[in-house]
């Protein structure tokens, strides 16, 4: 089943409690709308709780809005006791291009710190909460990429824009690769999975801390609205991971030439992205990084 897939293969969601974050803009307005519509009470994780109460008011449905800023460790720490209970999937989705080098308050490369350290740390700090399923937003991005982990924050080596966040990318799904086999190995009910959204057009620059020069940011709109899926679309690859009985580990991505425009299916990754050495030592450098470990 690829560009076949709808989201009427949620079925009811009724009685799921789900975590989004970056539910305000882009894909993961996209996640949220669908998963409210198929029954499930959706927590959306955002930073700004205005623009998260209209969306939640546009949305309908059952839902919550919850403060979290991925950038700042400190709103990471806080979130877990900002609402009580479990939750049975957590979607780690909040992303950003930024257009020029700068730390988050926790001494982090921003693209770093936002895409990658702060989903780690929240995964770990919600894990024994979540009942079911870790799903995380990679990118194709990643296989452009590489870490050097003697400068993961870029203070010596040339930072660029989206160089910076194929590098987050592929932290992503290194993490998500060391994740699986943790799971795994612990013999953990939790389930995790990795996704490619495609190229989507109001996604990332739309919720990039810094604005892309108009004259470059409208000529990435025009060109991705031709080739690439819109918000709804690349939502599917995570709705797929709950909607279809695939592995555990599996990698969604979609079916579309360059893997830009399609729909959801199971992917390939590059070699760069099945490295566990390199997975084992970055998860090493995460959990001294934030501070945080899983607890299995």
């Amino acid at each position: 089943m690829t560009s076949n897939w709808a989201p009427s293969r949620l079925g009811d969601l009724s009685g799921k409690r789900i975590i989004v974050t970056g539910a305000t803009n882009g894909v993961g307005l996209g996640t949220a709308r669908a998963l409210a519509r198929a029954g499930a009470h959706v927590i959306l994780a955002v930073r700004n709780l205005d623009l998260g109460a209209q969306r939640a008011a546009e949305i309908g449905g059952d839902t919550a809005v919850v403060k979290l800023d991925l950038a700042d460790q400190s709103s990471v720490r806080a979130f877990p006791d900002l609402f009580t209970g479990d939750v049975d999937i957590l979607i780690n989705n909040a992303g950003m291009v930024a257009q020029k080098r700068s730390d988050t308050v926790d001494g982090y490369e921003m693209t770093m710190g936002t895409n990658f350290l702060g989903p780690f740390a929240l995964t770990n700090l919600l894990f024994e909460r979540v009942r079911s399923k870790i799903i995380n937003v990679g990118s194709d991005a990643h296989k452009s990429a590489s870490i050097a982990l003697d400068d993961p924050h870029l203070r010596s080596l040339k930072w660029s824009s989206f160089p910076a966040y194929a590098r987050s990318k592929l932290a992503v799904m290194l993490w998500g690769l060391e994740l699986d086999r943790r799971l795994r190995e612990a013999g953990s009910p939790v389930t995790s999975f990795l996704t490619h959204p495609g190229w989507v057009a109001s996604n990332l620059p739309n919720i990039s801390d810094t604005r892309l020069m108009s004259g470059f940011h409208s000529v990435v709109t025009s060109v991705a609205n031709v080739v690439g899926n819109d918000i709804d679309a690349g939502a599917a690859p995570t709705l797929y991971c709950i909607s279809e009985p695939i592995a555990p580990g599996s990698y969604v991505g979609i079916d579309g030439r360059f893997g830009f425009k399609g729909g959801p299916t199971l992917s390939g990754r590059k070699a760069n992205a099945c490295d566990f050495a390199d997975a084992r030592k970055l998860w090493e450098f995460a959990e001294k990084e934030t501070g945080t470990a899983l607890p299995v």
